[in-house]
């Protein structure tokens, strides 16, 4: 069973993101979503909530903090947003489009499985609402020039507002570190893998204890072509159809008729 295609001009979109209600990314997706759409909402982390993926808050409760008209903070995850927003905020209408992001840094390759940014639009997936996920690439430096996501955005929104989808896909968009004028084009690929692994630094503490600490994956060179990793590299966009059912069915296959 797939969506059918959005009218955008009627539509109540949701923002949200995980790097939270007062970060710039998330300014960036409001301005687009209120070019597309009057009815916008915005519900999204009271703090920085990168790296915790699928999480649900289910050992205390969550407050949702009114920020202004339509815009709410909330004490969770990127996914209690989603879901706060859909079971609670908004039940007069339910969104008809999820929008995620705009993160800081790429979600790309490894990235999806860690993603808070990817995880808020899997929630809307799961909810049964078409959901976008959207990422901003870094300088090497670490900077970051939101002006290829302000500029292809609405476009790409648009386009995949209008492309019936399964109701377990979701989409993730990565835009690279590059000014719109050096875009090299608009990819669809699959999901990547790396070649390197993730770094972890040994070192000490002001007192002396030692310490481990997780930080960036070492490169983001790609082990193939024509994936997400391989598409930003090259300067392009990369829009990834995500499946919501993780079963091999290869593998399942051969399970059954391994145990008959």
């Amino acid at each position: 069973m797939k969506h059918a295609p959005i009218d955008l001009a009627w539509a109540r979109i949701l923002v949200t993101n995980d790097d939270g209600i007062h970060a710039p990314g998330i300014k960036v997706l409001e301005r687009i979503a209120k070019s597309l759409s009057k009815d916008v909402w915005v519900v999204a982390p009271e703090s920085e909530q990168s790296a915790v993926a699928h999480a649900l808050t289910l050992r205390r409760p969550l407050r949702a903090r009114k920020i202004s008209r339509r815009r709410y903070a909330i004490d969770g995850t990127p996914t209690d947003c989603v879901l706060l927003a859909v079971k609670s905020l908004l039940t007069d209408k339910a969104p008809d489009l999820v929008l995620s992001g705009i993160n800081h840094g790429s979600n790309i390759g490894e990235d999806v499985t860690y993603s808070g940014t990817v995880a808020a639009a899997m929630e809307g997936a799961l909810l049964g609402i078409p959901a976008i996920a959207l990422s901003q690439g870094r300088l090497s430096n670490g900077d970051i020039h939101w002006s290829a996501a302000e500029h292809f955005a609405p476009k790409i929104i648009r386009k995949l507002a209008g492309v019936p989808w399964p109701h377990d896909v979701l989409m993730n968009v990565n835009f690279p570190a590059r000014p719109p004028d050096k875009i090299t084009g608009i990819l669809p690929c699959r999901q990547g893998r790396r070649i390197d692994g993730t770094d972890v630094t040994a070192g000490r503490d002001p007192a002396g204890r030692p310490y481990l600490w997780v930080g960036v994956f070492q490169s983001d060179k790609p082990r193939e072509k024509r994936t997400d990793l391989a598409a930003t590299a090259a300067g392009a966009i990369a829009i990834t159809p995500l499946h919501l059912d993780l079963t091999h069915r290869g593998t399942l296959g051969a399970l059954s008729e391994a145990f008959g």
